[in-house]
């Protein structure tokens, strides 16, 4: 066996310790299963010499659960096999809680998904307590549902309404709260106290056999046919519909199992739950989350698009031009990795302005219990407000956050390049401007680069690292350092008007503002967002960027273009835009854009805009207006990897969901299309382009790549 030790000592006690010699995590696959199965063959013939099991891990972490490859590879043929692996695994589990002995599980370390399936099969759960250490079932965020009794088990121990949320929002939490909820049995300090806690409650005699084995047992707050519950369930379906907009079908396929599960007996729960996640196995929403959540973001963080052979940065001091809302991020998201920020504007009431941004910040998440008042203090004297530019002297790097001007961002580098160290790296926050061009004010071009972060910087989780035409490797990799130290995840892309991410969020938002020019309802255009999976409509997205501001980007990129001599065709959203402004609406910042924002009560829809937009109102087909939303940024990714600004699929998948919001379900842009079909999705787009125009057109790749059927 390569995945369990089984020892024995001479108090009665048998320990499996669950330890894969051949990988760094335990994982739950076939050899795993067939370990298993042997250990319970061993316990059940020496049962009647031993008093109790120590279930514990030889690695950092308890259990990392499915082996995810394996259900990559699943094709539908395979159901029966499937069924009967499901099936042969919950068997080895209700062996194990039904051996006649009782059995503890040591969490030394965090227990997801099968690894809390087989912690929820012991009798007893003991856990360190620690910050990092997370139990909890998130088979969900990846499309999919425990599929080893983790609903059935949850349910039982909670009962439906706690446990519901549980499993449809696929929650992670430490180990005091698990135990607050009763599925954690008692804490422990360290390794060698949690085998002391766990030997001693072995010693004193405890019954080895589940809650819901006994005949007196009642699953909390009832079954579905308890009245106060039965009244609540038909409305679950609706509020489940309400978050997810039928994009998703694991958190409906949870409800049903759990609901379902609670009718009739454990073992046929078990099948129920069997059945409904190898229905979700067969979904391409699965698959596609799979690849691009797990495999394709692990790829990412891991560094496949660094530069190999250059030695990893660690920093240490990074300075921060702009205090605005953005700088004031960047330098939280630094401070809080344990980097010496300097955070610089103009006079040092607005640099003292974004430091409070920290401190804010701090303060929630000390009353929510998240930190303490010592973590705050130490994180906050990591950061100094200044007006002072010289206090950016020795600088590692410096991160310019100011407006979107070009002779603006050209005079901060001048004034704060000569100050950094003789290897510090200066890095543009730019989120559309091109890097090369602004590189030229730089004294050191191949030590310039762009780090496009998103806003709020401190819960957006991805940045975007642009290679300048000058931008040397080292650079490249010793960025993507940075961003990884500060626990963002980084894609790289080359340089562009736009880059990647804001050139394809750009083509989002002016579909659906060209869609209200052309006389659609703004909210058909918002609800056609939204059940496309998008997280927020492309009006109410445009108000939080502010169309003064996207006016000022368009000025900005016609004067750069005509110095090239390169005309621009107007889009046709433009017109709306400019009219917006004019109407003294440019957004949420001004309380009227697209929406209103009463200082009382939720935001709504300008009244008026259908009497400005849509006097002679257009009724296109639903599925067209959502096509045309997604279909624009799928084609513009397509442009962009075309064009060499996107140098892997990998990083066009992560960043199109991390970086705009891309339907998660769809895997990311190209993901997309590859799921949709090629050929299908090149037909439907010269669909789009003969009704609603050229920008719908299929580019030569992809054109190429469909008549190949060569996925991207």
């Amino acid at each position: 066996m390569n995945t369990i030790t089984y020892s024995k000592d001479s108090q009665q006690l048998a320990t499996l310790t669950l330890n894969r010699t051949d990988a760094a995590v335990n994982k739950l696959d076939g050899a795993f299963r067939s370990d298993l199965k042997h250990c319970l063959d061993q316990l059940e013939a020496e049962k009647d010499s031993l008093r109790g099991v120590i279930l514990c891990s030889g690695k950092d972490t308890f259990f990392a659960g499915a082996d995810l490859e394996e259900l990559l590879q699943y094709k539908s043929e395979q159901k029966l096999t499937m069924a009967a692996t499901l099936a042969d695994f919950k068997q080895q589990l209700t062996r194990l809680e039904t051996l006649g002995i009782p059995v503890v599980a040591c969490l030394n370390g965090s227990a997801l998904g099968g690894g809390w399936e087989l912690a929820l099969a012991c009798h007893h759960r003991i856990a360190i307590d620690h910050p990092k250490v997370r139990f909890g079932l998130p088979e969900v965020k990846l499309g999919l549902l425990p599929g080893g009794g983790g609903i059935v088990r949850m349910v039982r121990l909670l009962g439906l309404e706690a446990a519901l949320p549980l499993l449809v929002e696929g929650r992670e939490l430490q180990a005091s709260a698990m135990r607050e909820l009763g599925l954690v049995h008692d804490l422990a300090v360290d390794a060698d106290d949690l085998i002391k806690k766990a030997k001693a409650w072995l010693h004193s005699g405890p019954m080895a056999r589940q809650p819901w084995q006994e005949k007196a047992y009642r699953i909390p707050g009832g079954t579905p046919q308890t009245p106060k519950l039965a009244m609540k369930l038909p409305a679950a379906p609706a509020f489940l519909l309400k978050k997810t907009h039928g994009c998703y079908p694991a958190p409906e396929a949870i409800l049903k199992a759990a609901v379902e599960g609670l009718n009739v007996d454990f073992e046929t729960a078990l099948k129920i739950e069997s059945r409904y996640f190898i229905e979700l196995l067969e979904s391409p929403v699965s698959h596609n989350m799979i690849k691009t959540f797990f495999f394709d973001l692990n790829a990412v963080n891991k560094g496949a698009s660094r530069p190999d052979k250059i030695i990893p940065r660690r920093w240490q001091k990074v300075g921060v031009l702009g205090a605005g809302m953005m700088g004031a991020g960047i330098a939280y998201a630094a401070a809080k990795a344990g980097i010496e920020v300097i955070l610089k504007d103009v006079d040092q009431q607005t640099a003292e302005r974004g430091k409070d941004y920290s401190r804010k910040i701090m303060e929630k998440k000390i009353n929510r219990q998240q930190s303490s008042q010592e973590a705050a203090d130490s994180l906050l004297a990591r950061i100094t407000a200044t007006s002072d530019l010289q206090d950016l002297s020795g600088c590692e790097m410096i991160i310019e956050a100011v407006f979107e001007d070009r002779q603006l961002k050209a005079t901060v580098t001048q004034e704060s390049e000569v100050l950094l160290n003789q290897n510090g790296i200066f890095a543009s926050n730019t989120s559309t401007l091109p890097i090369t061009g602004l590189a030229k004010a730089a004294k050191r071009p191949d030590r310039f680069i762009g780090l496009h972060f998103f806003s709020p910087v401190d819960k957006m989780q991805l940045v975007e690292i642009i290679v300048g035409e000058k931008t040397s490797d080292e650079t490249l990799a010793q960025a993507f350092d940075f961003v990884r130290q500060i626990k963002k995840t980084p894609i790289v892309v080359n340089d562009s008007r736009g880059f990647f991410t804001s050139r394809v969020f750009g083509t989002f938002t002016n579909e659906g503002i060209a869609m209200l020019g052309e006389g659609v309802l703004a909210s058909s255009i918002e609800q056609a967002a939204l059940q496309s999976g998008m997280p927020v409509g492309p009006l109410a997205v445009s108000d939080e960027v502010s169309l003064s501001l996207m006016m000022h980007i368009l000025a900005q990129t016609e004067k750069d273009l005509a110095e090239r001599g390169i005309a621009r065709k107007p889009h046709p959203a433009e017109t709306v835009i400019k009219k917006m402004v004019a109407l003294g609406r440019p957004g949420r910042k001004a309380a009227a854009g697209f929406y209103d924002y009463p200082k009382q009560g939720r935001k709504h829809l300008w009244p008026k805009l259908a009497a400005e937009f849509t006097s002679q109102s257009q009724r296109l087909p639903f599925q067209d207006i959502k096509d045309r939303l997604l279909f624009i940024q799928a084609i513009e990714t397509v442009r962009c990897l075309e064009e060499g600004v996107l140098r892997s699929s990998r990083d066009a998948n992560i960043g199109s969901i991390f970086g705009i919001g891309f339907a998660p379900w769809s895997g990311g842009a190209l993901q997309f299309i590859n799921q949709y079909g090629l050929r299908r999705f090149t037909e439907r787009a010269m669909e789009l382009a003969e009704v609603y125009g050229e920008r719908f057109q299929p580019p030569a790749l992809l054109l190429e790549k469909a008549e190949t059927q060569q996925a991207f």
